[in-house]
């Protein structure tokens, strides 16, 4: 077991180097802002890379307070699955009900490595290639349909 101070220095670690290895990584060196994560011009749409004792993820997740709001932007996406998908070998989960690390119902669409232990060294290349990749793929996807989106939002927001 870890202290809280070792924890939170292994988790800064492993944050800083992987930011240095996607300056190793062509199609990554090059951005100046490698990730939108929370820039998607989509309030409560955020893309992030989540990792536990025995997993690392990459997730589209929307996390609004309200259900129904949750559920309607989940659907919207759905429309634009395939896009979404493209390039994911196996495709995407696609959870309407996720329960994150806060204890809080979200819905996700993720890709999931198991057998990934972020406090363990041995996993960390492993988990900045699976990152790396796959982060880049779900954010070009979605970039794809981020203008589409945004409008079929906001037309969803004027109907109520």
């Amino acid at each position: 077991m870890f202290t809280k101070e070792e924890k939170k220095a292994i988790i800064q670690r492993f944050w800083v180097q992987f930011d240095a290895y996607c300056n190793t990584v062509p199609e990554l060196a090059r951005k100046k802002k490698k990730w939108i994560l929370h820039d998607t011009k989509i309030g409560h749409l955020d893309l992030k890379f989540d990792s536990g004792r025995d997993y690392a993820m990459v997730a589209l997740e929307i996390n609004h307070r309200s259900e129904s709001n949750r559920l309607r932007v989940f659907e919207l996406l759905e429309k634009y699955r395939l896009i979404l998908e493209q390039g994911f070998s196996n495709g995407l989960t696609w959870d309407f009900c996720y329960l994150n690390t806060k204890q809080q119902e979200v819905c996700r669409i993720y890709i999931k490595k198991e057998d990934l232990d972020l406090h363990r060294f041995s996993n960390w290349l492993t988990m900045y290639t699976f990152f790396a990749e796959n982060m880049n793929l779900l954010q070009d996807n979605f970039l794809e349909i981020q203008e589409m989106l945004i409008e079929d939002v906001n037309l969803l927001n004027r109907e109520g």
